[in-house]
């Protein structure tokens, strides 16, 4: 699987649980601890999405 396509999965999830970690930090949960695992699996999709880009290009001479 090539690596942009798992930081855009990342992404995706890290998305989608952090509105449901900021929906817990409101409602009854815990949710400061798990709106920081999700926002810590957002930057870690964001950071490999664009890692990922930068791999296997050769540089221009």
């Amino acid at each position: 699987m090539p690596t942009h396509r798992i930081g855009m999965t990342l992404t995706a999830i890290g998305a989608a649980v952090t509105v449901a970690g900021a929906a817990m930090y409101v409602l009854p949960g815990p949710g400061l601890p798990f709106l920081m695992l999700c926002l810590l699996l957002l930057v870690a999709g964001i950071a490999t999405t664009v890692l990922g880009r930068g791999q296997g290009r050769t540089p221009r001479d």
